[in-house]
């Protein structure tokens, strides 16, 4: 489970990263990624889009619970001063552990080059 200090959890804060951020995309997700300039030694924090067109609330669920459990593991790795967010499209609901795994972890990388 992310600690509170590595969750989005203000819709203002998902707008501007969704809007100004630096998106990837996979066939399973895109990832916005914006650094922060208020709090640039801040941790990195994360945040989830998964929407009614990837499946039944089951589904949904599973989808999140993946998706936060590939960001806890990116957490050691990941640069401060960034906000990310992964907005899960309707085939992650299909995907495999390993290729969710490796689609939002390649995503995340590209995404932090791409804002840096």
């Amino acid at each position: 489970m992310l600690a509170r200090a590595n969750r989005i959890v203000r819709g203002d804060d998902y707008r501007t990263v969704v809007r100004r951020g630096r998106r990837s995309a996979t066939a399973h997700a895109v990832v916005s990624v914006v650094r922060r300039l208020d709090d640039d030694r801040g941790p990195t924090r994360f945040g989830f889009i998964v929407a009614k067109t990837v499946g039944n609330a089951v589904t949904r669920n599973l989808v999140r619970r993946r998706m936060k459990a590939i960001a806890h593991g990116l957490l050691p790795s990941a640069p401060l001063g960034y906000d990310v967010v992964v907005r899960a499209l309707p085939a992650a609901a299909q995907a495999g552990w390993p290729t969710l795994l490796e689609d939002i972890s390649r995503s995340f990388a590209r995404g932090v080059e791409k804002a840096a």
